[in-house]
């Protein structure tokens, strides 16, 4: 379900893309449109290429999770844009809103996949790996990533605007209190039932 979410909230987020997108998505659309192939071809591609890359360096961060979310996200994103059902950009305050729904179904997602305990995605992973054999913490190896990735896809011509500097703020906290929510829920269903309950 979280893969799920994942894809239709970033493709919710490409069809209002003139406002800017999150530094990966703004790389895998500047490659589709530079080399061709779909997006999530593209994002398909980069998730195993950044596997590999991590295997080589380090693999403590790859698990069955980091190659389902590097191999099924590219494919939801394309179906949920192939079938032609989301709303097209009007170039309104209305993309606002559909771009912070994206942003919400994205975090959403990411929260239910993190609870589900089966590893980081590549992205993720990768960046752990870097902040690991850097020596950097955690947060700054992001940034530094996500520059180095956003100022690709931009030389690229990929979708850079004034929301792509302000996704992982309007993101992080809706991630954050997702993540909270699906494992307090996680915890709870996987709670035995007392015996007094079954009885009755």
């Amino acid at each position: 379900m979280g893969i799920i979410c994942f894809g239709l909230g970033i493709a919710i987020s490409i069809k209002v893309k003139h406002l800017g997108l999150h530094p990966w998505d703004v790389l895998n659309v500047a490659f589709s449109h530079h080399f061709g192939l779909s997006i999530g071809t593209w994002s398909v591609l980069i998730g195993i290429a950044l596997i590999l890359i991590s295997l080589v360096i380090g693999s403590r961060y790859i698990s069955i999770g980091t190659f389902l979310n590097a191999l099924l996200i590219g494919p939801i994103l394309d179906f949920f844009l192939w079938l032609d059902i989301l709303p097209k950009a009007s170039h309104s305050w209305v993309d606002y809103l559909w771009l912070l729904v994206g942003i919400v179904i994205v975090g959403i997602g990411g929260g239910l996949y993190v609870a589900g305990g089966i590893g980081a995605g590549p992205r993720d992973g990768f960046m752990l790996t870097i902040s690991e054999r850097t020596g950097l913490s955690v947060s700054k190896a992001r940034i530094l990533v996500e520059c180095v990735v956003l100022a690709i896809g931009f030389l690229l011509g990929g979708p850079v605007f004034i929301v792509t500097f302000l996704y992982t703020f309007i993101l992080s906290p809706i991630f954050q209190l997702s993540l909270k929510v699906f494992v307090h829920l996680r915890k709870v269903l996987s709670e035995p039932i007392p015996r007094e309950a079954t009885a009755g």
